[in-house]
């Protein structure tokens, strides 16, 4: 049946004083005139709205439908999966461990662990509690496979924690980069000290505590959650496709709880009514530059319109929610979607949500621009990658195609490529205000580089990027990866048809010389294979989001096929040397045959280097 995206049910303003139903009634206005076409122009099921203010819940609505299938619609009982904004229940647990003496911040968290031990990578330098809750610990970021579409068969925290241990690959506290291993490690460090199961401790202590009855962190769901939970979607030709892949044991990082609107509108009053935790939460923890956002603890520092805002966002497929507290003003503001949105819109339709709300009701101020610098910044030009992306995993090779990109002027100014959340805003162009800080142009955002290759951005305070040498940019090695891609290509196509000519001109080559050629071949076929395989999973955001977590025979069998392909293709150097010494084929054959060699030399060095190989 065909679904009303735009249909909306009724305001619910609860407990209001009439200043605050007129604020309301304006916000309602400007909602409900966004939040539809959004839904309607990306294809997003339905959404969910909640805003408090001074220890009330202004407004709370919900928009569209809950099950294309049944029409249910969405209200604010309806529960969503969280994705990584259950970090901030994670963060509360530990604080209120820290509160009773159970554990603390500062002590490295081997002094916890009791059936296994983070590895030494660094000596003296401990992973501390704090750095889980900082990103700041130093884990690579490995998230392959480790979801499933049942929750029912998980594996416990405990024994995912042990066995999918990351590598370290930076020393605790040098380095901001988002990290879900280190908040399901503070997970299980919640387990050890309270002697309670994750889902029970924060039932018991943190929901309870906010009166949030009608949510869980526990897997599988309690029947009145599963009932009731809003189904997740990607657009599917006409229609959707019901997405899989939210559910993991690493609950306390935010795979698998899920939570009402009317819930997350009482946890953001008690975020805002000053409670010590909740202070805790929102102080500044870390910064790479002191003149740039940082974290609190899992929050992070988002200001706009001039304004302290603390910001946490979770992504799972299917579901994508935000949460933004103001504290200046009181102030809490909570939008979940159940539906990815065409190629992926969602991510940025929420944010977009929240920053309508902030400026409907705190517009920006108007202040004299900072007077612009002039001074060669020509050392900040360069490729930078975040220091989030994984060193070690498939999840590499998301970097291949796009990183960020910093261009000079000889103005002083700067040009900037990939670092706007807003896919509508790609490029940006900065002024130099303070020695290595830039404010944007027409834009409120930031960006600094406080040492040299290292870029941090206002827009993203969970991570920093750090700048690629040159030989690891994307100007070098896609173009590698791309001509060695289509010589194999042309040779899986053009070597059997070589063969056949031969053979109707009764040209016969030598046993090796034929053996050269069929190597060439059966690893050109290979990496055929692979690239297509390779394009059908890059095609789609949506079903890519959800193949990486559930670590799909795709994901499986394409490393394979690259591997197997390399192994084909290593014959083919001596095999170019000895097709020149002798003579094997004619001269354009032996040409063809070392530039497919060359070609093919620097599509699996880029393979390798981009974690695309078993090994």
């Amino acid at each position: 049946m065909k679904i009303a995206l735009i249909s909306a049910l009724a305001l619910v303003t609860l407990h209001s004083s009439p200043a605050h139903a007129a604020d309301a009634e304006d916000i309602g206005a400007t909602l409900d005139r966004i939040v539809p076409a959004m839904l309607a122009a990306d294809r997003i099921p339905g959404a969910a709205v909640v805003i408090v203010q001074n220890g009330q819940t202004v407004f709370s609505q919900g928009y569209g439908v809950a099950d294309v299938t049944t029409g249910y619609p969405v209200d604010a009982t309806t529960p969503f999966l969280t994705g990584s904004l259950a970090k901030v229940f994670t963060a509360e647990a530990v604080l209120r461990l820290v509160g009773e003496g159970r554990l603390d911040l500062d002590t490295d968290v081997n002094r916890y662990l009791t059936d296994f031990q983070i590895k030494d990578t660094y000596p003296g330098h401990p992973v501390t509690v704090e750095n889980l809750l900082t990103h700041t610990a130093g884990f690579d970021d490995d998230i392959v496979g480790l979801a499933e579409e049942d929750p029912s068969g998980l594996p416990s925290l405990a024994e995912s924690v042990k066995d999918r241990q990351p590598r370290r690959v930076r020393p605790p506290g040098t380095r901001i980069a988002y990290d879900n291993y280190a908040l399901a490690l503070a997970g299980r460090i919640v387990e050890i000290a309270s002697g309670q199961p994750y889902a029970s401790y924060v039932a018991d202590h943190v929901f309870a505590a906010h009166g949030m009855t009608g949510s869980t962190a526990a897997l599988p769901h309690p029947a009145p959650v599963a009932e009731r939970l809003a189904h997740g979607y990607r657009p599917d030709g006409d229609g959707y496709a019901e997405q899989r892949g939210q559910y993991a044991p690493w609950t306390p990082s935010g795979t698998g709880p899920a939570v009402t609107t009317r819930d997350m509108g009482r946890y953001l009053i008690d975020q805002t009514n000053g409670d010590p935790i909740a202070a805790q939460m929102q102080q500044r923890h870390f910064t790479a530059d002191d003149r740039m956002p940082g974290m609190g603890y899992v929050l992070e520092e988002r200001p706009r319109n001039g304004q302290r805002v603390l910001y946490k966002d979770g992504d799972v497929p299917g579901y994508h929610s935000a949460m933004a507290l103001l504290p200046g003003q009181k102030s809490g503001i909570y939008v979940a979607v159940n539906g990815d949105g065409v190629a992926g819109a969602a991510t940025w339709d929420i944010q977009k949500i929240v920053n309508a709300i902030i400026s409907e009701r705190l517009p920006a101020a108007s202040t004299p621009s900072p007077t612009p610098l002039t001074s060669d910044v020509s050392r900040y030009a360069g490729s930078y990658r975040s220091a989030r992306a994984s060193q070690t995993s498939l999840m590499k090779a998301s970097a291949l195609f796009s990183v960020p990109t910093v261009t000079a002027s000889p103005d002083g100014t700067l040009t900037t490529t990939g670092l706007s959340p807003d896919p509508d805003r790609s490029t940006q162009h900065w002024f130099q205000i303070e020695p290595g800080l830039f404010q944007e142009r027409d834009g409120q955002a930031r960006i600094s580089f406080p040492e040299d290759g290292l870029l941090v951005s206002s827009a993203l305070p969970s991570e920093v990027y750090e700048k690629l040498p040159w030989y690891d940019t994307p100007t070098v090695n896609v173009p590698l990866f791309a001509l060695g891609a289509l010589a194999l290509i042309l040779a899986a196509l053009g070597l059997p048809i070589a063969a056949l000519v031969r053979r109707r001109r009764q040209v016969r080559s030598s046993r090796p010389a034929r053996l050269a050629a069929h190597t060439a071949w059966v690893s050109a076929a290979l990496s055929t294979g692979f690239l297509v395989g390779f394009a059908l999973v890059m095609a789609d955001p949506n079903v890519l989001m959800a193949a990486v977590a559930l670590g799909s025979p795709s994901l499986t069998v394409l490393p394979i096929l690259a591997t197997l392909s390399l192994l084909f293709a290593i014959p083919m150097v001596p095999a170019t040397v000895l097709a020149w010494r002798l003579h094997w084929w004619g001269r354009a054959g032996r040409i063809s045959y070392t530039l497919l060699t060359v070609t093919a030399a620097g599509f699996f060095t880029v393979a390798f280097g981009y974690r695309l190989l078993l090994f």
